[in-house]
């Protein structure tokens, strides 16, 4: 699932909680699509500077994650995230788990975003504008 090519700009550390553990003391699964979901609005974040929740127009409607390797109390991880491709509604996102200490990457996602109308609960098209700001963001231009 994952390119090695990827370049991925933004990186969200992670701190793993007691509570985040299986019985086996791995991270749970259900858990790290929710480190996921934090990668993912922290990078819709900096590019929106602050996120405003009442005008939040993208909703996640897919989600598909390889998991390589677990995930450990004593693990310092981050989550990077990156757009790879924007379409008339939808916008697809790779995002990985990375040990910070090894580099390791411990699990890889593939998420949709598609644009939403809150006032009809139908999908609407990405703004030109997020377009342009996560395409500079991917360019490094800010």
């Amino acid at each position: 699932m994952d390119n090695q090519d990827l370049i991925y700009r933004h990186k969200t550390p992670v701190q793993i909680r007691m509570t985040d553990l299986d019985p086996f003391g791995h991270v749970n699964n259900g858990v790290i699509y929710a480190y996921y979901d934090v990668g993912r609005l922290h990078y819709l974040g900096h590019l929106n500077d602050p996120i405003q929740w009442e005008k939040m127009d993208k909703v996640l409607v897919h989600t598909s994650c390889d998991f390589r390797e677990a995930i450990l109390f004593e693990d310092k991880i981050s989550v990077e995230t990156k757009i790879t491709a924007i379409g008339n509604k939808s916008i697809t996102m790779m995002q990985r788990i990375v040990d910070d200490n090894t580099g390791k990457i411990k699990s890889v996602c593939l998420s949709i975003l598609s644009g939403y109308d809150r006032t009809t609960n139908t999908s609407k098209p990405i703004t030109s504008a997020f377009k342009e700001k996560a395409e500079m963001f991917e360019a490094q231009k800010f």
